[in-house]
């Protein structure tokens, strides 16, 4: 499996791409999750890009960002420009969004067309850039049911609309993550690894939580000590032609996904020979 370090861990500290860089190719990972805002900030520094990247032996996996999908056409295709502009200039040709803002329940039928049709849209600019745009399974978005994603999926029907299997959301929903993951997988390009102690927990991880640097991040914890059981997980799929991230919110960023990272290529490595 490709393993990818995400940028949005190190939100709340002081780090350079640089340094993450360094970091990541001297612990073994295959590449960098890019969040949008920090390639946004990036833009005035011409030599870092995707060429650069690949000077250090690591790729942009992903580019991880976001779209207004419930405003009108024109602010969603002027973000949907930059964002893919975004994308190539760090040869990614995957790029994450959000499937709007309300979950699948509570959405109106009107909201929900308007959604897909600017989607839609979104995925024919995609293709002609050569890109993907993939959906995330979140809470508070269309995709936070499997039943829902699906929906979607066919709703949109663009081959450039993919899907980011976040593992923990899945599970979040009440699915099967097993069964999730095999309903999903023609669709999954991507995989978000993370794990919490029980649900009474899930709320650390809401937008407003995770993006608030003195919220509490309680609940938080390494990959193989969860409620998830990704030794199970691991087990159950052939994931080694699949791209994941370690997304990781928590504090001590550094530590926690080193242990994280070696861990996993542990399993990896026993499992392999068992």
């Amino acid at each position: 499996m490709n393993v990818s370090v995400c940028t949005i861990s190190f939100r709340h500290g002081l780090q350079s791409i640089e340094h993450i860089a360094k970091w990541a190719t001297t612990h073994g990972f295959d590449g960098i999750e890019l969040w949008g805002t920090h390639a946004r900030h990036l833009k005035p520094h011409a030599h870092v890009n995707g060429e650069w990247l690949e000077t250090q032996g690591l790729t942009v996996s992903m580019l991880s960002d976001y779209l207004p999908l419930h405003e009108e056409w024109t602010k969603i295709q002027s973000a949907a420009n930059n964002m893919l502009h975004l994308a190539g200039r760090w040869n990614t040709s995957k790029v994450r969004v959000f499937a709007g803002e309300l979950g699948s329940q509570l959405i109106q039928k009107e909201e929900r067309l308007h959604l897909v049709n600017q989607l839609r849209e979104v995925c024919k600019m995609a293709m002609e850039k050569n890109k993907q745009i993939l959906v995330e399974i979140h809470p508070r978005t269309l995709c936070d049911t499997v039943s829902s994603t699906l929906q979607l999926l066919s709703e949109v029907n663009h081959p450039s609309l993919r899907v980011n299997f976040d593992v923990l959301h899945a599970w979040e929903s009440g699915a099967n993550v097993d069964e999730a993951f095999e309903q999903l997988q023609p669709f999954i390009e991507h995989l978000h690894l993370k794990n919490v102690l029980d649900r009474e927990h899930l709320h650390v991880f809401h937008p407003e939580n995770v993006f608030h640097a003195s919220a509490s991040r309680q609940g938080m914890t390494s990959l193989f000590t969860g409620q998830i059981d990704y030794h199970q997980f691991l087990s159950n799929h052939d994931l080694s032609s699949f791209h994941a991230s370690l997304e990781w919110f928590g504090h001590h960023p550094f530590a926690v996904l080193e242990k994280d990272k070696q861990k996993l290529v542990a399993y990896q490595k026993q499992t392999l020979y068992h």
